[in-house]
């Protein structure tokens, strides 16, 4: 049984989508082994986000995931971490496809400034494992 970090962001729980992406995670049949309102500090997002922090987007990232709580987790199921990426759509919300999490719910700012697309899941076993200890500080 596979195991993979999720992330409901800030624009997910302050619209009030944490029931409608949980409802789709167990709909799928994926199990949710762990699930914790957080806020971010500065701390866990320069380790969460380490490739980025050099980046010239990362403070409006860091503001953007500091603006709200969010929702982390950890699921777990058959082939999950490939089937979340899958349901949760690609990064960019104007290329999400509908049905999809990000195409049914995200939002790309107009100025194009920013994406506030709803969720995150871990990319491979190794950053899922690198992620449940970086937000529950322990392996699992």
């Amino acid at each position: 049984m596979e195991k993979t970090f999720f992330m409901i962001k800030p624009d997910g729980v302050s619209r009030g989508l944490v029931g409608q992406v949980l409802d789709r995670i167990e709909r799928r049949g994926f199990t949710i082994e762990k699930l914790e309102l957080r806020e971010a500090s500065s701390e866990l997002l320069r380790k969460h986000y380490e490739d980025l922090v050099d980046k010239p987007f990362f403070l409006d990232l860091e503001c953007y995931m500091t603006s709200a709580p969010l929702v982390i987790g950890v699921i777990s199921g058959n082939h999950v971490i490939s089937s979340w990426r899958t349901m949760m759509g690609v990064t960019n919300p104007k290329d999400a496809l509908p049905g999809t999490i990000r195409g049914d719910f995200a939002q790309a700012a107009e100025d194009g400034g920013g994406i506030q697309n709803v969720v995150h899941g871990s990319d491979s076993a190794e950053s899922a494992q690198r992620e449940m200890n970086i937000w529950f500080g322990c392996d699992l």
